[in-house]
């Protein structure tokens, strides 16, 4: 099984005795990649046999796409549901050495599944391995993080990134991300039409002067992708830099429409709103930038 960079984890992790990882990192790093490559060191060719994943759902019960994905009590122990959780799977010995379960989104556990993980990460079988896959530490609840090994993952060097692309478009999305690699090279469509709605946001915050009809429209066409507001987040710094004294403010709007968004509020109403406050903001940066060259001639 090839795996693109991390060599340091791979030589590590074989050798670490604990039972319960928490894999830290940005998304498309290589988190998951690295568990399927732990439970194959563990187990073998056949590793898929004593391997689960388990992934927040992406569905409400009646049928809708969830805003907020969750990872429910239901995957984790049993209920009257029925249906395969972990407690039940790690209940049966492995037909190899190990059976390596991956909880992948660890920070989206809704308060039960939680605490039903952690009774299991109190007394795993010996046979056990759990990994967790999170952005940070942070999002985890502690009681799991203070059971668990963490393990940091970080961006990738462009010297690896280029063993799959060379495009500058594609290099700059990745920031790192091997995930946003493969992501931009598989949907080629889907990808320039992303970095193309993007740019018209960023276009209509830098002439923020001309009026906030401009940035409306370009919201609207962003919003309507899935990965919109989240590129748009790794941007922002373009037209809020460190330095910026509008930049936090900036990004808690962001934040707060996203929110909004994953408790089911108007997509229109709600790109709207963040349309015309990170207008205003970049407005009154523009405005304070201009005063303070004309105060120092």
């Amino acid at each position: 099984m090839n795996i693109l960079g991390h060599e340091r984890i791979l030589e590590l992790l074989p050798a670490l005795r604990a039972q319960s990882f928490l894999f830290t990192g940005p998304e498309g790093v290589g988190r998951r990649a690295v568990a399927r490559w732990y439970a194959w060191q563990l187990n073998g060719e056949h590793y898929a046999s004593d391997y689960l994943e388990i992934a927040p759902e992406g569905e409400t019960k009646g049928g809708k796409k969830a805003r907020k994905p969750q990872i429910l009590l239901e995957q984790i122990a049993p209920r009257e549901e029925g249906g395969e959780n972990l407690l039940d799977w790690l209940s049966t010995y492995p037909r190899h050495r190990a059976k390596v379960a991956v909880i992948d989104g660890a920070h989206l556990l809704n308060e039960p599944a939680g605490n039903a993980l952690l009774k299991i990460l109190e007394e795993p079988p010996a046979y056990a391995r759990i990994v967790l896959i999170a952005p940070s530490r942070e999002l985890v609840l502690p009681t799991l993080t203070s059971r668990s090994l963490e393990i940091a993952f970080g961006p990738l060097p462009l010297s690896i990134l280029r063993q799959l692309s060379t495009d500058p478009e594609v290099l700059a999305y990745a920031e790192g991300a091997v995930g946003r690699v493969r992501w931009a090279l598989e949907h080629p469509l889907e990808f320039q039409k992303l970095l193309a709605r993007a740019e018209g946001v960023m276009e209509s915050l830098r002439g923020a002067r001309s009026g906030p009809a401009q940035t409306q429209q370009a919201f609207k066409a962003l919003g309507e992708l899935d990965n919109g507001l989240d590129y748009l987040a790794r941007r922002l710094g373009e037209i809020f830099p460190p330095e910026s004294p509008r930049r936090r403010e900036a990004l808690e709007a962001l934040a707060q429409a996203q929110e909004a968004l994953s408790a089911y509020a108007g997509e229109e109403l709600t790109h709207t709103w963040l349309a015309l406050r990170l207008w205003r903001l970049a407005n009154w940066q523009s405005a304070g930038a201009q005063a303070n060259q004309e105060a120092t001639k």
